[in-house]
């Protein structure tokens, strides 16, 4: 009998290690500014690259990882996501350009994250669990205690043995990609259509159902991001906390309520109707941007952007779940476009909202209003999703 739950061990440590490739180094920019003497222009192309690395995995998923094979691509995800980390503590410092070392070790590992991205859902969707629903939330809970794992661990680490030793914690992190190269090269792996029975891009393209999910997607990852890069202004706002605090209060406890949501989930969902979930926690992401638009209360704020962290926990794998239900062939594009969808939203999102409150003055109420058209479209997206309920194949 195939051992499953090393399968989904490996998977947990999958998103625990893309956690890791997206919030370690911010945490380290102002050094890199003050060490390597990086403008803070070319400081901030550091996380576009790191998303724009993965948009482009995204899409090479969607059409060759069927052809190379998952565990290859897997466990590749693994490799890449090391040698980022391990790049990062040392090509800086062995380049005649500092910041062409931090460029190309974040492309490293932003390939290795995208490839965990598109590819952990899938694996855990293939293999024979009872409820899939909960079992893809708890999956994605785990991106959620990985990112404040990594805010608190590297904090405390760097405040012990001081800023200097963040190439020491680098090489530390990367400790977890590396064992996990193992867990992927031996667990069962199931493929998640047989060979050649996969939708296909252009399948999918001719389903409006499948337009549906996609700016479901969008929303998912734009109402997650707009509200979290926010956060931390908000905590520094609301609170006069200093930026490591309210790095900690804003952010950090975005992803704990976050993760809460899913680990519920993840526990009670088969109790539970996804959809009109979905649907409560859309309303109630709706209530949260009104609550940081409006409220005179900076703590009233600060209260709604931490429990908008719970409201947008189930959206993106809950849009996962609904829609292998319904594209039970659709495969690997599938999950890679839908996951690039995501990407998308998480990236206009947070832009959106920076526009938007730049016009009006610096004003981020004015583009946390702006920010409302997210959720709005995602409960008006899982209402039309809802009436067309035969699967797709």
């Amino acid at each position: 009998m195939p051992d499953y739950q090393k399968t989904k061990t490996a998977c947990y440590l999958g998103f625990v290690t893309q956690a890791i490739a997206a919030n370690f180094a911010p945490l380290l920019f102002l050094k890199f500014h003050k060490d390597y003497g990086i403008s803070l222009g070319n400081i901030a192309l550091i996380s576009t690259c790191f998303f724009f690395t993965q948009l482009l995995v995204d899409l090479f998923c969607a059409k060759f990882v069927d052809r190379i094979g998952y565990r290859v691509c897997i466990v590749t995800s693994e490799i890449c996501s090391a040698a980022g980390l391990i790049g990062l503590a040392f090509l800086p410092g062995l380049m005649p350009d500092a910041f062409a070392g931090i460029l190309i070790s974040v492309v490293i590992y932003a390939v290795g994250s995208g490839l965990i991205e598109v590819l952990c859902s899938p694996i855990v969707e293939a293999c024979p669990f009872e409820n899939k629903e909960a079992t893809m939330s708890l999956l994605h809970s785990f991106y959620c205690w990985g990112s404040v794992g990594t805010i608190l661990i590297s904090t405390l680490f760097l405040s012990i043995f001081g800023m200097n030793s963040w190439k020491w914690l680098a090489v530390l992190w990367a400790v977890i990609p590396a064992v996990n190269i193992y867990n992927f090269a031996t667990c069962p792996i199931v493929p998640i259509v047989s060979e050649g029975q996969g939708m296909g891009i252009r399948k999918l393209g001719r389903s409006p159902v499948f337009w549906i999910a996609v700016c479901l997607m969008i929303c998912s990852g734009a109402s997650e991001l707009a509200m979290a890069q926010w956060a931390s202004a908000y905590a520094e706002a609301a609170l006069g906390l200093s930026k490591a605090v309210g790095d900690l209060a804003g952010p950090c406890m975005f992803a704990v309520t976050m993760g809460i949501c899913r680990v519920i989930y993840g526990k009670y969902g088969d109790k539970m109707d996804l959809r009109k979930f979905m649907t409560g926690s859309g309303i109630l992401c709706m209530i949260c941007y009104l609550i940081v638009s409006f409220s005179p209360s900076p703590a009233a704020g600060l209260a709604g952007c931490i429990l908008c962290g719970f409201s947008v926990g189930i959206m993106w794998p809950g849009t996962l779940s609904l829609s292998s239900k319904r594209f039970p062939l659709g495969g690997t594009a599938m999950f890679a476009l839908l996951a690039m969808a995501g990407d998308m939203g998480g990236s206009l999102g947070p832009a959106i909202v920076g526009r938007v409150a730049q016009a009006s003055g610096d004003s981020i109420s004015a583009g946390m209003r702006a920010g409302l058209i997210f959720p709005a479209v995602l409960v008006i997206m899982l209402f039309l999703m809802g009436k067309e309920k035969q699967p797709e194949k």
